[in-house]
């Protein structure tokens, strides 16, 4: 599926035609119970007729055969075509779900503009209301399958009767069917606001301990009050306009029903019906009530799932923000990574590059420009959005498939992101390594701490976002997971700042080890004068320019500026 064709007819219609073969038998097993349970009332009426009316013992003992076989068949075609019409909705769902995670997920990025709590609402809540759909189909079907059973019934019975019906009907749908842009509207707007107080309530939770150290949580308790409050107002009135839609919906089906069973009523006065089509009558009177309230339920349920199908075309059809070539891994260069040139946010024609073997350290005096580079580095600025050339063993980076740029280059962000699971889940990630080499790995980013503080070891569970280590550990141990993926060219940002002084100066040094020599190299984005201490040599970058390159050592005894920032 292409962006451009990405939108909520396109996601609905994907979803009855990828889940076909159970929404087709779902189908045809509902209408056969609705089929079934429309000539309930005919077959009674003609028992009235022919056996009790006449006396027929024969005839009784065969009529209650015959109903035993109608409601038999009734009750496997309900049970069995309801649980084909759910499995159907729920893989759909699960479909769905997987297909926003990847999307989520891909490496390119996702222009859908949709903060994190967003696509956590969008994923657990409209992937399960767009399904919705593939069980419209299946009640509109059987609904109409019973009216129009009804209807030629009501003609064998009685022509103006079942013209009545035939016409009446879709009258009173098309009817109803002009609530349904309502509900759609009210229906988005409810899913918007709840996917903005589950953002909220996200943002909220990831910085409570931030929130709590600076005494605002109070203030953070009050915004959510007041958002939620807002999701409860939406949420009422797409609640009040699903009422009104029910309340008349029964209203007038209820009118409907009284002018037949009137009319039957007329006809059997003027002996032109039988006590046995009277009771039919009324009973195909009663019965078409409920096939007529569920085709104004399907108008409900589809305005739900149009206005979820339109968020999840949102992420399904959001651009990606980078464009990567086709191009795949390049052969080792002495230089394995390169900017020349390049100007992006902050920076101003900055010509950066780290050779084969060597550690560079940068130093921005302004961390917006670190971060800037970062995110050139990562790959995550679109070519159109930066000048210059970032390079990877000479090869323009946006020239290269992203899987081969990132088997190159691997960025370890400041924000360590671990995941809930076993230790040697998150340090292997995914992957199968030998305990040797992770224990290599944790003793280099001096995190043996973490190890020994448990008897599981490895094994140990970490919960969400690591949250039963401290910061310096999470930091340690992001960095032991990308020592041990042992890229080409790692990239670091800030890794030790909730670092004590001595396991820092323990780390620079052992890292200088583990990655100071080969073919390899290392960029180390800081202002740490420990891990400065162990490149080879560091550009300063000041007002977006590389202002001074050189040895730590040298730049420390030459440049105020930098002795100030690095000592302070």
């Amino acid at each position: 599926m292409t962006v451009a064709e990405t939108t909520g007819g396109v996601v609905l219609r994907r979803a009855l035609r990828r889940q076909r073969a159970r929404v087709a038998a779902g189908i045809a097993l509902l209408c056969t119970h609705q089929a079934t349970e429309a000539l309930v009332p005919v077959a009674i009426g003609v028992v009235i007729d022919r056996a009790v009316a006449t006396g027929d013992v024969r005839a009784l003992l065969l009529s209650l055969a015959g109903l035993a076989a109608l409601f038999t068949v009734l009750a496997f075609a309900y049970r069995a075509g309801a649980r084909l019409a759910f499995a159907a909705v729920e893989h759909e769902a699960h479909a769905t779900r997987v297909e926003i995670v990847r999307s989520a997920l891909d490496p390119r990025g996702r222009r859908s503009g949709m903060r994190d709590g967003e696509l956590l609402s969008v994923t657990a809540s409209d992937a399960e209301l767009s399904a919705l759909v593939v069980r419209v189909a299946g009640l509109t079907a059987a609904a109409l399958t019973a009216i129009v059973v009804a209807a030629v019934a009501l003609l064998v019975v009685d022509i103006p009767l079942g013209l009545g019906v035939l016409i009446g009907v879709p009258l009173l749908v098309v009817a109803l069917q002009r609530m349904a842009p309502l509900l759609t509207r009210r229906s988005t707007s409810q899913q918007e606001a709840l996917a903005a107080t589950t953002a909220l309530a996200v943002d909220l939770v990831s910085g409570l301990r931030v929130l709590r150290g600076i005494g605002a949580q109070d203030h953070a308790a009050r915004r959510y009050a007041g958002a939620s409050r807002h999701a409860l107002d939406v949420t009422l009135r797409a609640a009040t306009t699903k009422g009104l839609h029910l309340g008349l919906t029964t209203t007038v089906n209820g009118l409907f029903l009284a002018t037949v069973a009137g009319f039957a009523g007329w006809l059997a006065l003027q002996g032109r019906l039988t006590i046995g089509e009277l009771v039919a009558v009324v009973g195909l009177a009663q019965f078409i009530a409920e096939p007529v309230q569920t085709l104004g339920y399907c108008v409900q349920l589809f305005a739900m799932a149009r206005a979820s199908a339109g968020r999840v075309a949102r992420v399904l059809g959001a651009a990606p923000v980078v464009q990567p070539g086709n191009a795949g891994p390049p052969a080792p260069s002495p230089s394995r990574l390169a900017l020349d040139g390049v100007s992006y946010a902050g920076l101003d024609d900055v010509s950066l590059s780290v050779r084969a073997g060597e550690i560079l350290g940068v130093l921005a005096y302004d961390p917006s420009e670190a971060e800037a580079l970062v995110a050139l580095l990562a790959g995550r600025v679109p070519r159109a959005d930066h000048r210059g050339t970032v390079r990877v063993d000479g090869v323009p980076a946006d020239e290269l498939h992203i899987d081969a740029a990132r088997a190159v280059v691997l960025v370890e962000q400041h924000d360590v992101a671990l995941f809930e699971g076993t230790l040697r889940a998150n340090l292997s990630a995914g992957a199968s390594v030998d305990d040797e080499v992770l224990r290599a790995a944790v003793r280099a980013a001096a995190a043996e701490d973490v190890l020994a503080a448990h008897p599981h070891g490895f094994d140990r569970l970490l919960t969400e976002r690591g949250a039963n280590l401290s910061g310096g550990q999470r930091q340690r141990i992001g960095l032991a997971r990308a020592l041990v993926a042992d890229p080409p060219v790692l990239v670091l940002h800030n890794p030790t700042t909730a670092v004590d002084a001595v396991t820092e100066g323990l780390l620079a040094t052992r890292l200088a080890g583990a990655r100071g020599a080969g073919n390899r190299g290392t960029v180390l984005i800081t202002t740490s004068p420990a891990l400065l201490r162990i490149t080879d040599r560091v550009a300063v970058i000041d007002r977006g320019r590389v202002v001074a390159e050189g040895p730590h050592e040298r730049l420390l005894a030459s440049d105020a500026r930098y002795r100030e920032e690095t000592l302070r």
